[in-house]
């Protein structure tokens, strides 16, 4: 089983950490880690979201042959459903995952992360899975993920006292640490807090072999068919031939 893991952030130390939390959960397969080739070196707002899905289906189109799934490695997931559009094997996102697997643990669950700009955008995110009204809360906390993927020993009490912040006040039966840069944290704050405590990356990891173990190779996204051939200028050449002949990539 070879699995694309997409980072469309342009950090490769952000790749490596998602790829040390996701290995231990994903034994069989063999991974096939692409970072973005431009962009953000760290996903903290919608401009660079927006960067972020080009980025992600530019990877897609230039490694994406031959994968038997899709592992899109950024909480926030940008261009994940683009991606679903364009794929005939399933595509997971970390926010998606996690959220919905928070969502089958617990009847009202928060999100931890780092970046301000985070809130109003998870919230956004989670009204259109539908999962609006069981989200409790976005907690974020003033450093970013790549601030705390610099510096995860510094950080641990301070995601511990935002989750059990969010658990009292706002009545969240689980918490997500969100975010490529506190991938594997979650193991480490769980002690300290007293509901659940669920990392997104490994969440993506759980729910990308849940989908590969579906009847159908591809999980539905929404959309019926693949979209009608288009041309375009300005684009990489395998992106280009990916929108001019959709569902078929270049090997």
């Amino acid at each position: 089983m070879r699995l694309l893991v997409i980072n469309p952030n342009t950090m490769p130390e952000m790749t490596a950490l998602v790829l040390r939390a996701i290995r231990p959960h994903l034994p069989a397969a063999t991974l096939l880690p692409v970072t973005g080739r431009f962009g953000a070196h760290y996903i903290a707002s919608r401009s660079a979201g927006v960067v972020a899905a080009h980025a992600a289906l530019e990877a897609f189109a230039e490694h994406g042959a031959g994968c038997d799934g899709v592992y899109l490695a950024c909480f926030g997931d940008p261009g994940l459903l683009a991606l679903k559009e364009l794929s005939h094997v399933p595509v997971v996102g970390m926010a998606e995952a996690s959220s919905r697997l928070a969502a089958r643990q617990a009847q009202r669950f928060s999100i931890v992360t780092g970046g301000e700009r985070w809130g109003p955008m998870l919230r956004e995110f989670l009204g259109s899975l539908g999962l609006g009204e069981r989200l409790a809360a976005v907690e974020t906390v003033a450093p970013t993920g790549a601030d705390i993927a610099r510096d995860p020993d510094g950080a641990i009490a301070l995601l511990a006292e935002a989750c059990n912040r969010t658990a009292a006040r706002d009545g969240a039966g689980a918490v997500i640490l969100g975010g490529a840069g506190l991938a594997g944290l979650a193991a480490r704050v769980q002690p300290h807090v007293s509901v659940p405590v669920i990392c997104s990356a490994e969440a993506g990891a759980r729910m990308l072999i849940e989908a590969l173990r579906l009847p159908s190779a591809k999980p539905a996204s929404g959309d019926l068919a693949l979209p009608a051939p288009v041309g375009s200028i300005g684009l990489s050449s395998r992106l280009s031939s990916l929108l001019a002949h959709p569902g078929e990539l270049s090997p």
